[in-house]
C-alpha cells in the first residue's frame, strides 16, 4: 500500500511541478488508477473520475469513488444517480493528479480470486456506455471485449479519451 500511495504522490509532484512552469498548463490535471496484483490480491491506488470494478461470477462491482463534485451531490442525496449522469458538472473534479502541491488518493486492498476480472476504465468509457452493457460485453465477449467497449463508447459519441485495461485471474 505504501509503494502504491508513495508512487501516486511522486507522479502528483512531477505533473504539479510540469504545470507550475507554464502559464497555459497551471491548471492541467489528471486521474490515476493503478492496480498492482500480487499473491490474489489486488492494491489499488485511485485519484479523479476514472475507475476500476471487479466482476466476480455474476457481480460487477465499483470499486473506487468518484472523486467528483456530483459524486458527493450523490453521496448528500442531493441529486439521484440517474441524474448525476446528465449533470452539467459530472465532469468536475474534487480530486486530481497535478492540481494541487500534495494529494492524498485513495488506496485499497481487495481479495483477487481465481476468475475474478478486474476492469479499470478512464470516463470515456463509463460517460457512454451503460455500466451493465459494460459488464455484459466482457462475460460474454470476453476476448474482444475491450475493442468492443471502444467502438461502443466512440460510436456513442466519443466526446473524451477512452481507455480500458481488463486483468483476469
Amino acid at each position: 500500500m505504501k509503494v502504491i500511495k508513495e508512487a501516486m504522490e511522486y507522479a502528483n509532484t512531477v505533473v504539479f511541478d510540469i504545470a507550475m512552469q507554464s502559464e497555459k498548463l497551471k491548471s492541467m490535471g489528471t486521474t490515476l488508477e493503478i492496480c498492482l496484483i500480487y499473491n490474489n490480491r489486488a492494491y489499488i491506488g485511485h485519484i479523479g473520475d476514472s475507475r476500476i470494478y471487479r466482476i466476480r461470477g455474476e457481480f460487477f462491482r465499483k470499486l473506487t469513488t468518484d472523486h467528483s463534485y456530483v459524486e458527493t451531490l450523490v453521496k448528500d442525496g442531493t441529486i439521484t444517480k440517474e441524474e448525476a449522469k446528465h449533470h452539467p458538472k459530472k465532469n468536475m473534479l474534487m480530486k486530481a493528479l497535478g492540481c494541487a502541491e500534495t494529494i492524498e488518493p485513495d488506496v485499497m486492498v481487495k481479495n483477487f480470486q481465481k476468475d475474478d476480472i478486474i476492469v479499470m476504465t478512464s470516463d470515456g468509457l463509463t460517460n457512454m456506455v451503460d455500466e451493465k452493457v459494460i459488464h455484459d460485453t466482457i462475460l460474454n465477449n470476453f476476448e474482444n471485449s475491450v475493442e468492443l467497449l471502444v467502438n461502443m463508447a466512440n460510436d456513442a459519441g466519443g466526446v473524451d479519451n477512452i481507455t480500458v485495461v481488463i486483468i483476469k485471474n
